[in-house]
């Protein structure tokens, strides 16, 4: 665990039988849970949990996005975990130049 938020690929997570031990492998106590498509190009706002005072949990189901915590980037390839503290800023970015045809 980084200082205040942890990144953990789904391969390294404890395993027991079938299930993956993420909420242990990230030490999760509480978080939001939401689903979000990036576009190629675009980015989610930059934003902290204080005021909800829960941490984050993002999951990169495709893709090969940019992870941004306090201002440090992390690759975030497919099967990537994320949690985030409430208090650090953070953002995803999809860096992929958009195609003509990618509808927005």
């Amino acid at each position: 665990m980084a200082d205040g938020f942890t990144i953990q690929h789904l391969d390294d997570f404890e395993k027991t039988g079938r299930w993956s031990l993420v909420r242990k492998g990230l030490d999760v106590s509480s978080f939001g849970l939401n689903v979000v498509e990036i576009e190629p190009g675009y980015s989610i706002p930059e934003h902290d949990e204080t005021a909800r005072d829960q941490e984050e949990v993002f999951v990169v189901l495709s893709g090969s996005p940019t992870m941004i915590v306090e201002g440090a980037e992390y690759p975030a390839p497919a099967g990537t975990f994320v949690r985030v503290d409430p208090e650090r800023k953070r953002t995803m970015e999809h860096r992929t130049p958009p195609r003509k045809d990618d509808v927005l």
